[in-house]
């Protein structure tokens, strides 16, 4: 079934807007990698969610690097443009904050559910229901990343003991050769014994 065209225009809903906005940026980081190993192109990408949180992404060095270089192609000005400080529209503050009350209080009512093996699922609509879902599916996706970070740590923690075992066992080895050498001499080969028969003649 195709997917419906989605309408550009500003989510009202803050969880929907928050998983929207989890799957777009990791979209576009994306994007942005293959084409710079595609097209061998150096990108940088500046990301600020709407709680302040900030994303970026430089393909090819440092962002350091990539802000200079820009300063240098554009003659040092980092000025924004006037038609965007004009399209900027600001939020309602007491709509925001209505919202998220009301997202608080939904959440701890599913948290009760959670907690109550499923209790007060006669309390909750079908709307609350689907909050809440996707209230999970972005701490799924947070636990997720937090599991892997801790993961490639300690990847990385056993690629170092691995190397300083392998560089003493190494030690040990040559350490093992020298000592064979040292005690392996070939023996000296005796010297007959040569008596004259003549002596023994009575």
């Amino acid at each position: 079934m195709a997917r419906g065209k989605v309408q550009m225009k500003r989510i009202e809903n803050p969880v929907h807007r928050q998983v929207t906005f989890c799957k777009r940026r990791s979209g576009l980081l994306k994007k942005a990698k293959e084409l710079s190993v595609l097209c061998d192109a150096e990108i940088g990408v500046f990301i600020f969610s709407s709680h302040g949180k900030f994303y970026d992404l430089a393909t090819n060095g440092s962002m350091q690097g990539l802000i200079e270089k820009y300063m240098k192609v554009t003659g040092g000005s980092l000025e924004p443009d006037e038609q965007a400080k004009e399209s900027t529209q600001p939020l309602d503050a007491k709509e925001e904050i209505n919202m998220l009350k009301k997202e608080i209080e939904i959440l701890q009512k599913g948290l009760r559910y959670l907690v109550g093996g499923g209790a007060a699922h006669a309390q909750m609509t079908m709307d609350e229901l689907l909050i809440l879902e996707k209230n999970l599916e972005i701490w799924i996706c947070h636990i997720r990343s937090t599991k892997m970070e801790i993961m490639s740590k300690e990847i990385q923690l056993l690629r170092n003991k691995e190397g300083v075992l392998k560089a003493a066992n190494q030690y040990l080895q040559d350490k093992i050769e020298e000592t064979v050498e040292i005690t392996n001499f070939e023996p000296m080969t005796p010297y007959p014994l040569t008596i004259q028969n003549d002596i023994f003649q009575f």
